[in-house]
């Protein structure tokens, strides 16, 4: 500043100045923008007059022309004049509008002061006047609040009244429907009437208006009409599948048994829905009316389709020979049970698609009521006709033990139902055939006990085959004997209390085997059968018989009739892990045994006194004894002796083969031979052996000797 040409003061106060180019004054710093400005435009001038070396004004004093220096050309004074003359304008322009704006503001604040002076004297007005109306509109506005809530509280009231009487709303209507019939109108327009006046029942119950008494009771006989109406057709609906059928025709062609048709499924199942709503299930005759039409008609069915069966059940069990053991599959139990089987599924399937999950069961078990107790029934009959014939028809009773059981277990594997009242209906029947394990054995007893002679000829006692028959019948049974066997326990079919056929005795310690093998158990049961058979035949031989060879014979051929049942049935694979067959062959070799003791008689008469201190020890062999030189040898009181030998052994050998013969054609075939072998055994080698040494006793004349080998060896040999 202190060298601008312009400048008119001190440096220290440089705000305060005088431009002598313009003649502005600058007072304070407010204006340095102004001065700024000016102080440019002078040096611009001055800039320009250097340029375009034009003398300077008078009074404005000029720098030194060494501190210009001429650098500007003729474009560069052009540019800056543009400069100088936009920056002009737009200095102009700015201070415009800033005036401008500064007087707008200044009037907008008069206009304000204005306002707020007037509004300060309006609002002084209105407070007052709000008091005044306060003191005088206060009890006017309290009235009008009560006044309001009483007229609302009335249409609070009118309100409920109407929702109160509007279940009453459409009632002729519903009446006309209901009295019409589910038959006129359609079973789901008419459930959908009875549901609207359930509903209607139900809100006006809700009220406890006095006033809605009547009309209340009305609708609940309307109802009462409704649910009456639908429990006939409910009824008249199940009783056009009653007809009973023959349950044999679906058995024997394989036919599933009929249930109730697909087209009235839905519609039973809507009516029973609606009739057993609300409705208790604490028991039976409390339960829903639709389980209760149903179990009766439905139920009726079922015992009338299987009464056949069970007639004919009791009569194909009836047998025409009392002392015929039963033969397994001639009863009808089996085909019963079948249909029983049959027509209760079918009836389960009906159930579940009409009813309730949880009705099912009751449901279900008071349908077959009827049916379960005539089966219960039939089976006591049975029960009385095989206690009758306990020995022949107990086979009956493991059978139908057996159907029962299986019948029982399948309807509970599809039904989870029926186990114990069919575990119950056969009851009966398993206590006859429990005490029928004891009595068998005590039939022995008792038979065995009562007989006062036996054949002559040593041949087998009919209860033999009768026993074994009654085992090989036994045995085709496993499942109900399994189960009896292992209720009984091990062994307890031998003692006293099974023995007398009693069915109370309290168990041993054995009944609580739970490792019993019920097949185990079976074996066990006709080995000590065939034991106690066997060992009372061979008391009653002992006890009657004073003949080895007739009580031998007598042993030998029961012993094979057992043998020979025992390997022709079932009982073969049932000892495979036991030692019954052991035992059998122990008391063959015991009846041969004593047959062949018998036999000992003449075998002692071959035997001869050899001193190998007299002379020359005989050769070995027998193309070396000479018999002659032999009995030369010999005194004569020794002749003799041997004489007597011989003559004994034909008298003994006579007689014995003699009575072999008449028991011969007694004999079964095995014993037969088996005897004559085992005979042929022990008697050839001696008498060989005593001929080769002695047969020139004789001289050949056949007074003493009078069979040689040859002849002697086909006499046996005959025997078989």
């Amino acid at each position: 500043m202190d060298n601008h040409p312009g400048y008119d003061g001190d440096v220290e106060d440089e705000a305060n100045w005088r431009c002598q180019h313009c003649g502005d004054d600058f007072q304070d710093e407010a204006d340095a923008y102004l001065r700024d400005w000016c102080i440019f435009n002078f040096h611009f001038a001055d800039c320009l007059k250097v340029q375009l070396s034009s003398p300077p004004k008078s009074g404005h004093v000029p720098r030194s022309s060494s501190s210009v220096t001429p650098i500007f050309n003729f474009r560069f004074v052009v540019i800056l004049l543009a400069f100088y003359f936009v920056m002009v304008g737009a200095r102009n322009v700015v201070f415009a509008e800033e005036s401008a704006e500064v007087e707008l503001l200044r009037a907008q604040a008069e206009k304000q002061k204005d306002f707020n002076k007037r509004l300060l004297v309006t609002l002084g007005r209105v407070s007052e006047l709000g008091n005044s109306l306060k003191l005088e509109l206060g009890p006017v506005y309290n009235d009008t609040q009560s006044l309001q809530t009483v007229t609302d509280n009335a249409a609070r009231l009118l309100n409920e009244l109407q929702k109160q009487t509007r279940p009453l709303e459409g009632k002729a209507d519903e009446e006309r429907t209901i009295r019409d019939g589910p038959t006129a109108v359609g079973v789901q327009s008419y459930l959908s009437s009875l549901k609207r006046a359930e509903d209607k029942l139900s809100k006006l119950k809700s009220t406890n208006f006095r006033v809605n008494q009547e009309a209340m009771t009305e609708l609940g006989n309307l109802l009462n009409y409704g649910r009456q109406q639908l429990r006939s057709l409910f009824e008249s609906l199940l009783q056009e599948d009653v007809k009973a059928i023959e349950p044999l025709q679906f058995i024997t062609k394989q036919f599933s048994f009929p249930s109730i048709p697909q087209s009235k499924i839905s519609e039973l199942a809507a009516l029973a829905g609606f009739i057993s709503v609300n409705q208790p299930r604490t028991g039976y005759q409390d339960s829903a009316p639709s389980a209760r039409v149903y179990a009766d008609v439905r139920g009726s069915y079922l015992n009338s389709s299987l009464q056949n069966l069970a007639t004919a059940s009791i009569s194909t069990s009836k047998k025409k020979s009392l002392d015929s053991i039963y033969r397994q599959g001639t009863s009808g139990i089996g085909t019963y049970a079948n249909a029983i089987e049959g027509i209760f599924l079918a009836e389960w399937r009906n159930i579940t698609l009409i009813f309730a999950r949880d009705t099912w069961s009751t449901i279900f078990e008071h349908t077959t009521h009827q049916a379960i107790v005539e089966f219960s029934k039939t089976l006591r009959e049975l029960g009385v006709q095989i206690k009758s014939n306990i020995t022949t028809d107990c086979f009956l009773a493991y059978e139908i033990v057996g159907i029962a059981n299986l019948l029982a277990v399948r309807i509970d594997s599809q039904t989870g139902q029926l186990k114990q009242p069919l575990v119950d209906a056969v009851k009966p029947v398993r206590d006859i055939a429990k005490g029928s394990i004891g009595e068998l054995l005590d039939d022995i007893r008792r038979r065995m006990g009562a007989m006062i002679t036996i054949p002559n000829d040593g041949a087998a006692l009919p209860i033999t085959t009768e026993v074994m028959s009654r085992l090989q019948t036994l045995v085709l049974y496993p499942q109900p004997l399994s189960s009896i066997l292992t209720s009984l326990g091990d062994g307890n079919w031998s003692s006293s209390a099974s023995a007398n056929g009693s069915t109370t005795s309290l168990p041993s310690t054995k009944s609580f085997d739970v490792g019993a093998d019920g097949n185990q158990l079976l074996a066990h049961y006709v080995s000590d059968t065939i034991e106690m058979l066997l060992s009372n035949l061979e008391s009653l031989a002992k006890r009657l018989v004073r003949s080895k060879a007739v009580h031998g014979v007598f042993m030998a051929n029961n012993v094979a009739i057992v043998d020979r049942m025992i390997r022709s049935s079932e009982i073969q694979s049932l000892f495979n892990s036991t030692n019954t067959p052991n035992k059998v062959e122990s008391w063959r070799k015991k009846a041969t045994g004593t047959y062949l003791d018998a036999w000992r008689e003449p075998c002692a008469a071959l035997m001869d006194v050899q001193y190998t201190n007299r002379g020359a020890r005989p050769p070995s062999g027998s193309n070396a004894i000479d018999s002659a030189a032999i009995v030369k040898s010999l005194n004569s009181k020794d002749k003799d002796a041997l004489k007597e030998k011989f003559k004994s052994f034909n008298l003994s050998f006579d007689a014995l083969s003699s009575k072999h013969k008449e028991m011969s054609p007694s004999m079964e075939r095995e014993v037969r031979s088996q005897l004559a072998r085992d005979i042929q055994a022990m008697i050839e080698p001696l008498y060989a052996r005593f001929w080769d040494r002695y047969h020139e006793v004789d001289k050949g004349r056949g007074k003493y000797v009078r069979y040689d080998k040859g002849s002697l060896s086909a006499q046996l040999s005959s025997m078989g």
